[in-house]
């Protein structure tokens, strides 16, 4: 293992976390916790075969879409190549509770589903991440289908992480004090310190404003809160030259009857390029949304007159 001149596991370098393995469990999969050898093989042919797709060849349409038709989506070249379940070949990424669902409870399932239907309602009913403002804390972590990389940065007193999902952390390791509760932070405040070989991180001061994993990719977990006591522990452990593994604690009492865990093994790939999320040049979609919604509004009101 690669170590600091103070005797740390050097973690530093572009780490991408490139995979096609679900945050929660597939509910077909039940307490089937691994993937035969077999079963991964056909996920990730599956996987590659629909990214084949998107660049097949097709003839220009000119003629207008049918009535609820969807237009496409970006060609392959904006992904990331998304044609690989986790080494571990778990069937999710949350591995504890042990059936790999989250223990929402149901108040905190049905604000969350309550937000997403009516996140056109308002600018404030929409999620952190599609008002670039943040995917937080441990959303920043989690897969996407584009902008897999994170870079980190440590010397003996900071760790830096730069998010290419949006964001970016620096984080001391002096245990030293946090700031004020009174202070609360989208990416809330975190303090590190080393436990043998182990980076651990421990988040707290969370914004009430945030959502636990603010983006499509969640699943179910989508438009989930937050509240201003969740505490996040994170674990940094590298296992080989080209790995580190990610494992990460959620604690909020409020929103979920235990604690639960997510464990993700990061793939080191120095040639990465991270480029800036500079997500509110040019960036549209809001007024695009709610306009329009409003137009939908209009025209539901002209038709009941």
């Amino acid at each position: 293992m690669p170590r600091t001149r103070a005797g740390h596991p050097n973690i530093s370098g572009v780490w991408t976390n490139t995979t096609i393995t679900r945050l929660e469990r597939p509910t077909q999969f039940a307490d089937k916790e691994f993937f035969t050898e077999d079963e991964a093989t056909a996920a990730e042919l599956e996987a590659a075969d629909r990214r084949a797709k998107l660049d097949a060849p097709s003839d220009v349409r000119t003629e207008p879409l049918p009535k609820g038709g969807r237009i496409g989506s970006y060609n392959s070249f904006w992904y990331s190549a998304q044609d690989s379940i986790v080494a571990t070949r778990r069937t999710s990424l949350v591995v504890d509770p042990p059936n790999g669902r989250v223990p929402t409870r149901p108040e905190a399932e049905a604000r969350a589903r309550w937000m997403v239907t009516h996140r056109t309602d308002t600018y404030e009913n929409m999620s952190p991440y599609s008002r670039c403002i943040t995917r937080g804390i441990p959303g920043s972590m989690l897969p996407n289908v584009y902008n897999t990389g994170n870079h980190i940065l440590q010397n003996p007193e900071y760790v830096v992480m730069r998010h290419e999902m949006m964001g970016y952390r620096v984080i001391p390791l002096d245990n030293g004090q946090n700031v004020p509760e009174r202070i609360d932070q989208w990416m809330g405040d975190a303090r590190g310190y080393w436990d043998g070989d182990t980076l651990v991180v421990e988040t707290t001061g969370f914004t009430k404003k945030g959502w636990i994993a603010p983006n499509g990719n969640a699943g179910r977990m989508h438009g989930v809160p937050v509240t201003e006591n969740l505490r996040v522990t994170e674990r940094f452990t590298r296992t080989s030259e080209t790995q580190l593994d990610w494992q990460v604690i959620i604690h909020d009492p409020e929103v979920y009857t235990a604690p639960w865990t997510i464990h993700l093994p990061l793939t080191s790939e120095p040639d990465y390029i991270l480029y800036e999320y500079a997500c509110h040049e040019g960036n549209h979609a809001v007024f695009g949304v709610l306009g329009g919604a409003r137009a939908m509004d209009r025209r539901h009101q002209a038709q009941a007159r």
